[in-house]
């Protein structure tokens, strides 16, 4: 992999040479703008508006607006000599527990590769405190001429690094949250444990894009002249109706056992009791059980059961008739 940023990591007074690297890629298919009329490329050109003609990149500066629309020029000479001690400088300000981070501050992650011979030692040593702690070090950084936070935390036997976003830099969730007060049946919450259960056992490793794979064969569908493949069938959707809660997430879980292979995907189902005085309640229906290669239900125990009863009383009755 190749790096991306040179610098150190400070860790009291421990520094520790590192190479900074991408830990992730995108796999998104990208598209080119194009005139549809002809299929030519549309490109952008940069153009200066007070001279009204194409300026190069080697023309190209920084400048910040100000308030009344006036730009006041901005170089990387005075980037450059701010008193910024995490230009180079992966500086360790905590160690904190894991969840102690919001992971709505998350943001890209990077992998930290000790560089050169001499940061072996304290590269790992920094490596083992942390898992040896279990927690993470919070830290501030330098990169692309802005100043940021990052938590650093063991990958397998390597430091990784996730930018942070700054806490002022996450909004607030006002407005966001269900309008009223809704009341959750005990019975509901069951049926959604049920189904959290059946979908919580996965690999994510076997997930992918399935949108990004139906994209490159429609692109090489069309790149050899051929009709593209027929579009799967879309999942069921109730378009964002008012829908009948304990049955869709009955039918949910039956779905979810059945594509997982576990059984006829049989559940609970919910029936509330009569209205009346006291809280409401809900009785489960359970469906016929295998009970060695044959079906078993209650009402052929109760057919048992009352069939020997007769059949005791039987002799009685042929004594009551000779007497």
């Amino acid at each position: 992999m190749r790096s991306i940023w040179n610098g150190a990591i400070s860790f009291g007074l421990v520094s520790i040479p590192i190479k900074l690297m991408s830990a992730t890629e995108n796999h998104s298919v990208s598209f080119r703008q194009i005139h549809t009329e002809d299929g030519g490329r549309v490109r952008y050109r940069k153009v200066c508006e007070l001279e009204e003609r194409e300026v190069t990149s080697a023309e190209i500066g920084k400048g910040y607006e100000d308030a009344d629309g006036s730009i006041i020029p901005i170089t990387d000479e005075d980037l450059a000599a701010l008193p910024l001690p995490t230009a180079k400088t992966i500086e360790i300000v905590a160690f904190v527990p894991a969840d102690g981070v919001d992971p709505m501050q998350m943001d890209t992650a990077y992998y930290l590769s000790a560089n050169g011979v001499p940061a072996t030692k304290p590269y790992t040593l920094l490596r083992e405190a942390l898992k040896r702690s279990e927690k993470v070090a919070i830290a501030r950084y330098a990169l692309r001429g802005r100043e940021r936070l990052g938590m650093l935390r063991v990958v397998d036997d390597v430091i990784a690094m996730h930018a942070l976003l700054w806490p002022d830099e996450i909004r607030a969730p006002e407005g966001v949250a269900p309008e009223g007060q809704v009341k959750v049946r005990d019975a509901e919450l069951d049926l959604a444990d049920a189904l959290m259960d059946t979908l919580g056992e996965v690999d994510i490793s076997t997930l992918h894009d399935d949108y990004r794979e139906a994209v490159e064969e429609l692109i090489t569908a069309k790149a050899e002249g051929t009709l593209p493949a027929e579009p799967a069938a879309e999942r069921d959707s109730d378009g964002g109706k008012v829908i009948d809660l304990v049955a869709a997430l009955e039918k949910s879980v039956r779905a979810a056992k059945t594509a997982r292979g576990q059984g006829d995907g049989a559940v609970a189902e919910v029936t509330p009791l009569e209205r009346g005085g006291g809280r409401k309640r809900a009785a489960a229906k359970t469906t016929p059980k295998e009970v060695g290669g044959k079906k078993s239900t209650s009402k052929k125990t109760t057919t048992k059961t009352t069939a020997k009863k007769t059949t005791a009383k039987k002799p009685a009755a042929k004594k009551r008739a000779r007497a």
